[in-house]
């Protein structure tokens, strides 16, 4: 009977010890626990999820997660010199802790007075810190420097498409300021529509990409992120995003007569680059900005690129915007749209409008 109780004394302690010593169980442990750095060219192959490297000891591949700490290394791109510290995982791969690379910036002076943003896909010829783009527009080389801003992107790797955005350097090249994940990732082909009033054209803006001018009517379904217009070839639907220049026509009311420039977006939507409305000359007044006034209310329909109509708690107001200092918080402004104005009286008694916040 003691001997019966003593093998099952034993039974019990084996099975605890195999549980806790089986290789999942040590796995989960080491997780996070470096065991080796390697170094290596990124291969072709490497994606967001898995890093492809050639070593010396020979290929790897190495998952590449939520945890993997790429601050010091986000490209990841075929041919690029590499260190990586991995661990083991419970599934049987090794994973990235930390990528490092030694990506050095050239002396060359970069002109930020004038930037362009465009939308493409990294190609593996991409090499030596020379990013090669396919665009809708053609193929571009963009020089990636130490300062670039990727921190809108998870890792740069070939065959994915993202939004770059680039200005002029001294050597001659296109230098990447920033990069982020682009929506979507296939291109679509610049639209060709022919202006369809006198309007003045709008001009492409900052995007960095063809554009195509279109004058319509705005659609009553237009908000501050789709502006629908009426052509002469039927209803189109625009998108408005972070590289809309709209300080030439920021009042989207229905019917308001608009030149739009546009192009087609990586997610096949048009986008507007640039909107101008039709504007009326001004005789300039002086304004007393000694004693700024700050009223809330939203906009009326009646507004135009002259005059904003704000309802407010205490009545209609009418604020000249021949003073406008600037726009923040709203891209575009349409009916009903809350904003706070800091306003100023004009020697011709209007209230003449500084400052303009989207609520």
């Amino acid at each position: 009977m003691k001997k019966q109780m003593i093998r099952k004394i034993s039974a019990l302690c084996c099975l605890t010890l195999a549980v806790f010593m089986s290789p999942a169980k040590q796995m989960n442990a080491r997780a996070a626990e470096v065991i080796a750095t390697v170094q290596g060219n990124v291969m072709k192959g490497t994606n967001t999820e898995i890093l492809k490297l050639d070593t010396k000891e020979g290929n790897m591949e190495i998952k590449l997660d939520g945890g993997t700490d790429v601050s010091d290394c986000k490209v990841l791109l075929p041919g690029n010199q590499i260190s990586v510290s991995v661990s083991h995982g419970s599934d049987g791969y090794l994973h990235a802790v930390k990528i490092v690379s030694g990506l050095h910036s050239d002396t060359v002076s970069l002109d930020t007075s004038k930037s362009s943003t465009v939308t493409g896909t990294i190609t593996e010829k991409s090499k030596d810190g020379v990013l090669y783009v396919e665009t809708a527009q053609g193929d571009m080389e963009i020089k990636l420097d130490a300062a670039t801003d990727m921190n809108g992107c998870t890792v740069l790797v070939a065959d994915r498409t993202y939004q770059i955005t680039c200005v002029r350097g001294s050597d001659a090249y296109m230098h990447a300021t920033a990069i982020t994940d682009a929506l979507g990732t296939s291109l679509g082909n610049t639209a060709s529509t022919t202006p369809s009033s006198s309007l003045t054209p709008a001009p492409a803006g900052s995007v960095g990409v063809d554009t195509s001018t279109v004058t319509g009517t705005v659609n009553k379904k237009t908000t501050s992120e789709r502006l629908f217009l009426n052509t002469q070839y039927g209803e189109m639907e625009i998108a408005l995003d972070a590289n809309t220049d709209s300080r030439a026509g920021i009042f989207l009311m229905p019917d308001r007569k608009l030149s739009v420039a546009v192009y087609r977006g990586s997610d096949a939507v048009m986008h507007a680059a640039t909107i101008v409305a039709a504007k009326e000359s001004v005789i300039p007044v002086n304004v007393d900005t000694s004693n700024p006034s700050t009223v809330t209310g939203t906009v009326d329909s009646k507004s135009t690129e002259n005059i904003m109509f704000l309802n407010t708690q205490y009545g209609e107001m009418e604020l000249k915007l021949d003073a406008v200092r600037s726009v923040t918080g709203c891209k575009v402004l349409v009916k009903g749209r809350k904003v706070t104005v800091t306003c100023v009286r004009g020697s011709d008694a209007y209230m003449h409008a500084l400052d303009i916040i989207g609520n």
